[in-house]
């Protein structure tokens, strides 16, 4: 099975590269950018066909390693 874990920052959480994107996509002349949030993708190869378990242990790796919940969000799709 395949996980995917998507990481961002919390509403409300400065994000400068998201800023700086945005600066950058005005200045290229893209208009209609309301907002740009810049976040990273995990992508974890799982040995098991147990969706549950799959998520389980997904969601204890997100809340140890991966995202620190205290600034970040996430989201996990298994595929």
């Amino acid at each position: 099975m395949t996980a995917v874990v998507n990481v961002f920052l919390k509403e409300g959480v400065l994000d400068p590269q998201g800023k700086a994107a945005h600066h950058a996509l005005d200045a290229l002349g893209f208009d209609g950018v309301v907002d740009v949030r810049i976040g990273k993708q995990i992508i974890i190869q799982l040995d098991t066909d147990n969706r549950a378990i799959a998520e389980e242990k997904v969601k204890e790796m997100s809340e140890t390693l991966l995202a620190n919940t205290v600034i970040e969000d996430y989201t996990i799709e298994i595929n």
